[in-house]
């Protein structure tokens, strides 16, 4: 197969990317990815003189680029990763999140459908798979300090999540309720995708997974942030009271469900991917202090004095979980680390990376790209 992915520089991308690539040397891996401030190559260094390897600097919101690019590496599948992905940074520049997340995946689906209707065997052996996010699902009622399910109110009982273990769960089945402007234009992608399977018959597969973590997440993202400032002496702005809660999964766990899901999941279907691995904001900041001052060779307590309680974004969701049981039911899947595991291994990559780190907090990867890829 050729396989196109969307976005494989950046941060789940490149694990993607880097998996296909050493896993299936008889595939020829595309990545196309715009280089914008959250892509970088240096995540695929290690592969980069692959001979199924190829990078193609581009827009997806470039409809004529995208078509051009599907046509001339006569694309079989398409794993679309490729999106503006920061709820903060949609909330100032919500047509931004528009351009790339709605009107980007609908040039792809065009340019697939076009190209694969004008091949001999049609959508056989091809395939469309859309990452999307937990954030579309709207929020889940919180559980009190002692375990106890608080009262669900209207919109949280009404049908919208699944119940098990005593909590509630978004499912497959789960409507959409997206509150930010980045989940509205994911939920809007997604409902494109679906229109494409139900209208032309395109074989697709969507996926919404809950917060991931892991090697290579640009600092903007709470773990690596935290820890960059954590290495600098520098706050760690927890908003409101760190109440809310999310569920974690390490990156290389979500990259091989991908992988999994690509080659073995039933086109028209949707898969959750989640860990069952909820934590609340501040705790999670508390235990990524510990881990990182002992890693840093730091007295216990050192850096607790960086925590600072900043005001809410606005309209910020106070819980996601996914259950994703029909993954592990239908295709065999399930994390492979524990969360504890997981966090001192990514806190001990991003110490052991600090070169990584200051090239993309300055910014000094991207002026090398406008030089590369302007023929200077």
């Amino acid at each position: 197969m050729n396989i196109l992915v969307t976005g494989g520089a950046g941060f789940i991308g490149s694990h993607v990317v880097r998996l296909l690539v050493n896993k299936y040397p008889d595939n020829l891996i595309v990545n196309l990815d715009l280089l914008t401030y959250a892509g970088n190559l240096k995540n695929l260094a290690d592969i980069e003189g692959k001979p199924n390897y190829r990078f193609v600097k581009a827009d997806i919101a470039d409809a004529d680029a995208v078509g051009r690019i599907v046509r001339e590496f006569e694309i079989d599948g398409i794993i679309h990763l490729a999106a503006e992905s920061h709820v903060d940074r949609s909330i100032k520049d919500p047509l931004t999140f528009a351009r790339t997340n709605v009107l980007g995946t609908l040039n792809l689906l065009q340019a697939a459908r076009s190209w694969w209707e004008s091949r001999p065997e049609g959508y056989e052996s091809k395939l469309f798979y859309h990452i999307s996010t937990d954030e579309v699902y709207g929020a889940l009622e919180m559980t009190d300090p002692d375990g106890v399910e608080a009262p669900f109110s209207t919109r949280a009982s009404s049908g919208k999540a699944h119940m098990a273990f005593g909590r509630e769960f978004f499912t497959e089945e789960t409507r959409y309720d997206p509150h930010s402007p980045y989940s509205a234009s994911k939920a809007s992608s997604d409902h494109f995708v679906r229109s494409y399977h139900d209208t032309y018959g395109m074989p697709v597969i969507i996926t919404n997974c809950s917060n991931n973590y892991g090697p290579y997440q640009f600092p903007e993202k709470l773990i690596p942030l935290f820890v960059n400032n954590i290495r600098h002496g520098k706050p760690l702005p927890v908003y409101g009271r760190g109440e809310n809660v999310r569920d974690w999964l390490y990156v290389e766990d979500h990259a091989r469900a991908i992988d999994l899901i690509f080659h073995r999941g039933k086109p028209g279907s949707t898969y959750n991917i989640g860990g069952f691995n909820e934590w609340k904001n501040i705790d999670l900041v508390r235990a990524l202090v510990r881990v990182t001052d002992r890693l840093l060779g730091n007295p216990e307590g050192h850096s607790d004095g960086l925590i600072t309680f900043v005001t809410d974004r606005p309209g910020h969701d106070c819980r996601y979980a996914i259950d994703s049981r029909k993954l592990q039911r239908e295709l065999g899947w399930e994390p492979s680390l524990q969360f504890e595991e997981g966090l001192e291994k990514t806190v001990r990559w991003y110490l052991d990376n600090g070169e990584w780190l200051d090239s993309v907090t300055s910014g000094d990867y991207l002026k090398y790209y406008d030089e590369m890829y302007s023929g200077r």
